[in-house]
Parts: C-alpha cells; structure tokens; sequence
C-alpha cells in the first residue's frame, strides 16, 4: 500500500505554491502530486519520503490534510500494461476512484490509486501476477 496525504485547499491564488512552501521549509521530498479542483475547493494528493514530517509541518500550518492508503503497482514499460491492469480490476468488480502515475528514484512507473475494494483489487492484481508497491 502506498501512504498518500490529501490536503484540502480553497480554490484561490496562491494556496497551492502555500502548501508546498510549507513541505519545503520542513525538508520534505514530494515524490509525486495531483490536485483535483470544484469551483470552491481543491484536493491536493502528494506522496513524500516522509508523510509523519510532512503531516505534522501541514497542521502545524493549518491546512486540513489526512493520510490516505493507496494500491500501488508497478507498471512495466510496455505498451497495453497499464490497460491490462485495469481490465483485471474492472472484471473482478473493482471499482476505481482515482488514480495517478509517478516515478519512483529507480526509474519505474508506478500507478497508485484509490478504491473502496481494496481486498479484491490485491487479489485481481496478484493472479495477473502484477508488482505491487
């Protein structure tokens, strides 16, 4: 599973360049990123080398952020992996809420992603024989 914090942003100006201002003044590396926007609000998703460290600097600044378990899977660099993997989750009823890729230090992609399924979504990826993360 990978550790992912979501911080809740309101939608204006500088906000975001906020939030990673504040990661930075505490030494925190981000790994990978998303924001998800509304018309009000946005959600700030990011996985770090140190989600403890960036969780406390986040309170500590006021911004209303959680830690959230993700499914992560390697994916190999092949055309049709990425669809081969969401064909096994889709037949074994496996519902995607989100998702998004990143690159670990080691070169590899990785797809980390968020479902209410997660028992069915580690068993559909272990029988096609997927690398979890």
């Amino acid at each position: 599973m990978i550790k992912q914090i979501a911080v809740f942003l309101e939608n204006k100006a500088g906000r975001a360049s906020a939030c990673c201002k504040v990661l930075k003044d505490a030494g925190v590396n981000l790994l990978a990123l998303s924001i998800a926007d509304t018309k009000e609000f946005g959600i700030l998703r990011v996985i770090t080398e140190d989600n403890a460290k960036a969780l406390a600097a986040l309170k500590g600044a006021g911004f209303l952020s959680s830690q959230v378990e993700l499914v992560g899977v390697e994916v190999p660099d092949e055309a049709g992996a990425l669809s081969d993997i969401l064909i096994a989750l889709g037949d074994s009823g496996v519902n995607v809420e989100y998702m998004y890729s990143y690159a670990e230090k080691d070169g590899h992609a990785k797809i980390a992603f968020k479902t209410g399924e997660v028992e069915k979504a580690l068993a559909a990826l272990k029988a096609i024989g997927a690398k979890l993360v």
